[in-house]
């Protein structure tokens, strides 16, 4: 017989590491109330850590690397079509060497 694997919302895992980390509660006595392991909720907590810098964006910020990201998207899209027709160019003079010099 197999289990079905339980899942947890992204408000019960913030909730859990408030409690935590604000509350100052134990690992074990959260993992006890939600009847998960303490390994579990170690994990949610280092997730949030590892994110908390993103609290701290401004939408200016994020306006000002989209507009970045943009840029360079643009930046690459002229510089592949700058490759694209020195290729198709090459491509043209070999074909027209090749039936100067009798191979096609």
């Amino acid at each position: 017989m197999t289990r079905k694997r339980r899942s947890f919302t992204a408000s019960q895992k913030a909730e859990a590491v408030r409690k935590h980390l604000k509350e100052r509660i134990p690992v074990s006595q959260i993992a006890d109330e939600m009847n998960v392991q303490p390994t579990m909720i170690h994990n949610w907590v280092n997730t949030a850590l590892a994110q908390v810098e993103h609290a701290f964006d401004s939408p200016r910020s994020a306006k000002t690397q989209s507009s970045k990201r943009d840029d360079q998207l643009q930046a690459l899209r002229q510089k592949l079509g700058a490759k694209n027709e020195v290729i198709s160019e090459l491509m043209e003079e070999n074909i027209r060497s090749k039936k100067e010099n009798g191979e096609l």
